[in-house]
């Protein structure tokens, strides 16, 4: 596979490349990225093939969508495509602080808290989201919107978001729509109850968890419907698994550390580094449209294609089964008649 490679989302005919650009880390997560560090990532994701970028309100307080937006403004609108997601409007916080950390760390994102977070998941709240996305990002429409985390907003989101994302889809102000969150089940029931296009999926299906393959992509595969499935490095300890190595964005458990050193050590001994191993694996998968990977830095982003493109051979995914690190019924790649 190359990261250029194209699925369409769903029915929509949205196109999306296999590795898509996650820019979480443009608005400065954890630590702050420069304006032109942050351009830089998104030139090296172009040369590299990458089409399909991602990004959100929620990432900065709307530094994500801006730096983003004036990232791409220059490219033919219809050569690439971009998603953000609604669920949580900004407020302007009136110079206080009102979300709940110091100034210049704004919810894990190194920004001053100039706006609060607030959910809002009624149809004029996606309906204003979207707008407001529109503004920032400086265009005149987005490919894909997708509810934001509404967990503990069910029904609201499936009362009134979702059919807001509807009209908005009808009225052709976005192509496709569909839900975004760190669960299965929520997700599984978008797909079965609702026409959304794509879901994404956040750390729910990788080397470590791989619930998702229980009834999340059965569900989407029977219903035409796609997934993209992002956070394969669970936050950090795919990518480099160690003491003190993240998972979900907390200090990791011993026995992930273990699991995560074992399969490090099947993936090279055939050869493979981790990283490339955790890329390849969610296109097991035949509803996986795209894996996206978040990037601050042309050099993260020069590491990520050079390890989607590593060949993965089917003995190691055999090995991985065999030492009980994927489950019996868990689909490889090789097994969906990938490379």
């Amino acid at each position: 596979m190359n990261p250029g490679d194209v699925a369409t989302l769903g029915r929509s005919g949205v196109p999306v490349t296999a590795l898509s650009f996650g820019a979480a880390a443009l608005g400065n997560l954890f630590t702050p990225v420069t304006d032109e560090d942050a351009a830089s990532a998104v030139d090296a994701a172009w040369d590299a093939g990458i089409r399909y970028f991602d990004t959100a309100p929620h990432y900065g307080l709307g530094l994500s969508e801006r730096r983003l937006g004036d990232a791409l403004r220059d490219r033919p609108r219809d050569t690439y495509t971009l998603s953000t997601k609604a669920g949580r409007l900004l407020e302007e916080a009136g110079g206080a602080d009102c979300s709940g950390g110091s100034v210049g760390s704004d919810a894990g994102f190194a920004v001053p808290a100039t706006h609060r977070r607030v959910w809002d998941f009624s149809g004029d709240g996606v309906r204003r989201s979207v707008e407001d996305s529109l503004r920032r990002l400086g265009l005149d429409r987005i490919d894909v919107v997708y509810l934001h985390d509404p967990d503990d907003h069910a029904e609201q989101a499936f009362r009134e978001g979702y059919p807001a994302l509807e009209r908005l889809r009808a009225e052709g102000t976005v192509r496709a729509i569909g839900a975004g969150m760190n669960q299965t089940g929520m997700l599984t029931r978008f797909l079965r109850d609702t026409d959304v296009d794509a879901v994404l999926c956040a750390g729910r299906y990788t080397l470590l968890d791989q619930r998702a393959s229980g009834e999340l992509l059965p569900e989407a595969a029977a219903r035409g419907k796609s997934v993209v499935v992002g956070g394969v490095f669970n936050s950090g300890l795919l990518a480099d698994p160690r003491p003190g190595a993240t998972y979900d964005y907390a200090p990791a458990p011993m026995n992930l550390l273990d699991r995560a050193l074992r399969a490090k050590t099947v993936a090279e001994r055939h050869g493979v580094p981790l990283r490339a191993a955790a890329l390849r694996f969610p296109f097991g998968g035949t509803a996986v449209a795209s894996v996206l990977v978040g990037m601050r830095s042309a050099a993260e982003v020069a590491d990520a294609a050079a390890m989607f493109v590593r060949g993965v051979p089917a003995r190691m995914w055999e090995e991985l089964r065999a030492e009980g690190l994927l489950g019996a019924g868990v689909p490889v790649p090789a097994e969906a008649g990938r490379p």
